[in-house]
């Protein structure tokens, strides 16, 4: 199944245009789809029925998308996937209410689910929601205390990243008839690649090419924010600890400490861990295409 067939068939065209023409504009710029992709490579591996895991696969692309749009007004990000974010190429206003109609469609798509694993699907969706939403709450706070931790930063990138991932995997198992064994196994791959994943952007962050990374190099150092890079400098300088926001300084500085290569280090462990949850799993196309996709995640480039 073409995930990106499937999401073009959404339509965007209705009334008032100044509501839905910003989900369309966000949703055709493409992304990984990793999300959805998840859902259905879950589903596939324990044989089930795609056309039964589809509406739960587009609702978390939906739902993940409309993160970011609202994500983008909280870090006053001007571009996302290369293109002008919603709210520089409209406005604010814009960008939250469009945001807003897009949360409501994420559900009204999962409600397609199969009416004997709604239920379960509504549960583990809104404690994925409510996960995310603490998570990102916990990265606002962070910027403003002095005394984070990368434990602290570990738990809160958990709930910011991680579980939207581990949660995609665990719906697509469950409506496939997964054991609860066998989902909790998939929700702890996705978990490890998850860190994995957003360690890599911080990486990415400091040391990616702009015109393959689809966002400005340096912007998490710009804004202050306490990512790994950041956290593992501080622990790492101490006494010596830099407080600028200017790239070329902060990049210094992390080179003299080997903070690429620590992140590099962590990102190969949680990588191994993830996978060794699904060494656990049925081997098959799908259980490799998991192990493919956990490869081609921590090498990103953008």
């Amino acid at each position: 199944m073409d995930i990106n067939s499937e999401i073009a068939k959404l339509d965007w065209s209705r009334e008032p245009k100044g509501l839905y023409a910003p989900i369309g504009y966000t949703l055709e710029a493409g992304g990984k789809r990793v999300r959805p992709t998840l859902a259905l490579l879950a589903c596939q591996l324990f044989g089930g029925n795609e056309q039964e895991v589809l509406p739960a696969a587009l609702a978390l692309e939906v739902f993940h998308n409309f993160t970011l749009l609202h994500d983008d007004v909280m870090d006053n990000a001007s571009v996302r996937r290369g293109r002008p974010t919603v709210h520089v190429k409209w406005d604010a206003n814009t960008a939250i209410l469009s945001g807003d109609q897009m949360l409501i469609e994420a559900y009204k798509l999962l409600s397609q689910v199969p009416a004997n694993k709604l239920a379960q699907c509504l549960q583990l969706f809104n404690k994925m929601a409510t996960e995310i939403c603490e998570g990102q709450q916990y990265d606002v706070d962070f910027e403003h205390r002095d005394d984070v931790t990368i434990e602290d930063y570990m738990m809160m990138i958990r709930l910011k990243t991680s579980v939207l991932l581990a949660t995609a995997l665990q719906m697509g198992a469950y409506i496939a008839n997964a054991t609860e064994q066998q989902q909790h196994a998939l929700y702890e791959y996705g978990i490890h690649i998850g860190l994995a994943f957003q360690i890599q952007d911080d990486l990415l962050d400091c040391y990616g090419d702009p015109k393959t990374f689809g966002k400005a190099i340096g912007g998490d150092i710009a804004e202050g924010k306490k990512t790994f890079m950041w956290l593992t400098y501080q622990s790492k300088a101490q006494s010596q600890a830099i407080h600028s926001h200017d790239l070329t300084e902060v990049l210094t500085a992390y080179n003299q400490y080997g903070v690429r290569e620590i992140a590099e280090k962590q990102i190969e462990q949680l990588t191994t861990k993830a996978l060794a949850y699904l060494d656990t799993l049925p081997q098959n196309e799908a259980t490799e295409q998991l192990r493919q996709l956990a490869a081609h995640l921590i090498n990103r480039k953008s």
